[in-house]
């Protein structure tokens, strides 16, 4: 189904949709394509391919709300009617005065920049090639140490586009793509099998990094053997680049409309206060060339902006929706991330180690749960003892406990390293004094 035609589509539900008693509609009509093989002992272990079509109807009936979707799109009459049965439906639900499509003011209107975030080519690839890249993963690591265990190489590409239309005048579309190669590795020891991963993601093929994934990864592995507890105690953490954004996680949850309005947030009557320490800057930014959270237009049609979530510790914006802003009397701003990009610091992963006398270097974590109300938290981690500059041991079976508020007020430093290969752009992250568990 072409742009055109999805519009076409699109239209035709929305005016339906309003004669049959909707007060007001959105319509989107998405569509998706994705690959992934996988490659296991020289063979394919799984190849598979998927196309998928659908339409969401959201509707405002009465000062009541619902939402429906279906992916039926081929014969109007039964679309037609999947809508008139929706509307009924939505006529049996609670009023809520709240729900309401967006002020028009607030919509995408265009000549916003040029994102790049589809790749023309992605149609024009061979799949061979992509089976291709698999297998040169996995011959990386094929027999280079006597310790491995197994090796998985795998390749997934997808493409997703979009059509919306709302009865009070949007109308917008995007397509975007993404590559990604990736590899496991686990090599054997006495008494355990540790493993590690690494990969690399892309939103061009071109631009998708072919060589040396299979070898980062077994290296990663194998520097994992002999992990082992260490004594309890507090002691600075550095965390690594490309987990930083699981610290970083529960934080951003704190932030939802849902949260703070049902008080269900550490950070609720926190706007304009001093939250973390000065190095805390975290900047949303949807505008980044070929970001992997870039977008013009967030899930409501409203145009996205360039914000400062924190400023040297103070939070400065709440994610909040239409919905949401409306109950807590607050503008709204976008119900969801798009490029999460932290500060970045003057020092590499390298010297920030050097510069610990005893931390642990967190390179993994291993479940646990944090509490969204109090920001309290407990997590296993692993990774490496760190004494006088020097990374000394691999470590494994530990936990980490403690409070969001209290660990962000501890950032120390940040580094210069951020993880470019997601929308959440985190360099690794230093923080003092947190309470490590072991023996």
């Amino acid at each position: 189904m072409t742009t055109k035609d999805k519009y076409k589509l699109a239209d035709r539900a929305l005016e339906h949709a309003l004669n049959n008693g909707a007060s007001q509609a959105r319509v989107i009509i998405n569509n998706s394509q994705n690959n992934s093989i996988s490659v296991r002992e020289k063979k394919i272990e799984n190849l598979e391919k998927s196309i998928e079509n659908g339409l969401s109807i959201f509707l405002y009936v009465d000062n009541k709300y619902s939402v429906h979707s279906t992916n039926r799109l081929d014969k109007w009459k039964e679309l037609a009617k999947f809508i008139e049965e929706a509307i009924e439906g939505t006529r049996y639900l609670s009023e809520d005065k709240y729900r309401k499509l967006p002020d028009a003011s607030l919509y995408y209107k265009g000549g916003g920049p040029e994102l790049k975030i589809f790749d023309e080519e992605y149609e024009s690839i061979d799949p061979q090639q992509k089976i291709d890249l698999a297998f040169g993963i996995e011959n990386e690591v094929a027999g280079k140490d006597e310790r491995i265990v197994s090796v998985t190489s795998s390749y997934d590409d997808g493409m997703s586009g979009m059509v919306m239309v709302t009865s009070n005048g949007f109308r917008g579309d995007r397509t975007s793509t993404y590559y990604n190669l990736s590899a496991s590795v686990s090599v054997k020891q006495r008494d355990a099998r540790p493993g590690e991963g690494w990969f690399d993601n892309a939103v061009f093929y071109k631009t998708l990094k072919h060589d040396g994934i299979g070898r980062e990864a077994l290296e990663r592995a194998l520097r994992k053997l002999g992990q082992s507890k260490i004594e309890s105690g507090n002691m600075p953490m550095l965390i690594e680049n490309r987990l930083a954004g699981q610290c970083l996680s529960p934080l951003i949850r704190a932030l939802s409309g849902a949260a703070i309005q049902q008080k269900n947030s550490f950070l609720v009557d926190m706007l304009d206060k001093k939250v973390g320490s000065p190095r805390l800057t975290l900047i949303d930014d949807p505008f980044i060339e070929s970001g992997r959270g870039s977008r013009l237009f967030d899930s409501e049609g409203m145009a996205t902006k360039k914000r400062k979530i924190f400023e040297n510790g103070i939070l400065r914006s709440y994610y909040l929706d239409t919905y949401y802003a409306g109950k807590l009397d607050m503008e709204p701003t976008g119900g969801s991330t798009t490029n999460l990009v932290l500060n970045k610091g003057g020092r590499n992963i390298d010297e920030l180690i050097a510069s610990l006398d005893r931390g642990i270097f967190v390179t993994g974590f291993n479940g646990g749960n944090s509490n969204g109300s109090t920001g309290d938290f407990s997590y296993g981690i692993e990774g490496f003892l760190v004494e006088k500059g020097k990374i000394v041991k691999p470590v494994s079976e530990m936990n980490i406990t403690g409070n969001f508020l209290e660990l962000y007020k501890n950032l120390a430093e940040v580094g210069n390293d951020a993880y470019e290969d997601s929308a959440w752009r985190t360099p690794s992250l230093l923080f003092d004094d947190v309470s490590f568990s072991g023996k």
